[in-house]
């Protein structure tokens, strides 16, 4: 379970170091939008491969854990980087200028559904986005646990153990 943990804890680091390091200076944005719809079909083939794993897994339950907090993680940068993004592309996108770590706030708040309020999107693509961000939290909360019940279910049936009821 500490490997697990650990594991879980360097994607995520792995994660956000990636996104304060590598150059998003792109500009337009057809590319940005580009970026985005290709970040969300990788995170989407991603989360495939987890489930594909999971089902093989000797710890089906672990393994669950560790492809939410991955694809949580991977879900929030990507985000974090389009709203980013975004702002150099169209600037005013936003009620103020975003940096790296205002977009990231941005996305953890929306995410979360808090939305404080602070930062909100101002033009239309922004906010077209941040519906997209919403709807695609929506399809993690609900899609993506079941997904994930039903690939445990089967590693645990693979393994001759069964569910628990």
């Amino acid at each position: 379970m500490t490997a697990s943990i650990a594991r879980s804890a360097g994607v995520a680091t792995g994660l956000v170091t990636a996104y304060y390091l590598l150059p998003l200076d792109w500009h337009g944005e057809d590319l940005s939008a580009l970026a985005l719809v290709g970040g969300l079909l990788a995170t989407g083939l991603f989360f495939g491969w987890e489930v594909w794993l999971i089902k093989r897994s000797p710890f089906p339950r672990l393994k669950a854990a560790e492809a939410v907090a991955a694809t949580v993680a991977l879900y929030l940068v990507l985000f974090a980087s389009g709203y980013y993004l975004l702002e150099r592309a169209v600037p005013g996108s936003f009620n103020e200028h975003l940096t790296r770590t205002d977009a990231l706030y941005f996305t953890f708040t929306t995410f979360t559904t808090v939305g404080f309020g602070d930062i909100f999107a101002v033009s239309r693509t922004g906010r077209v986005l941040v519906m997209c961000q919403m709807a695609c939290t929506l399809l993690i909360v609900g899609l993506a646990v079941r997904v994930l019940g039903a690939a445990v279910r089967a590693g645990l049936r693979r393994q001759g153990r069964g569910t628990p009821e």
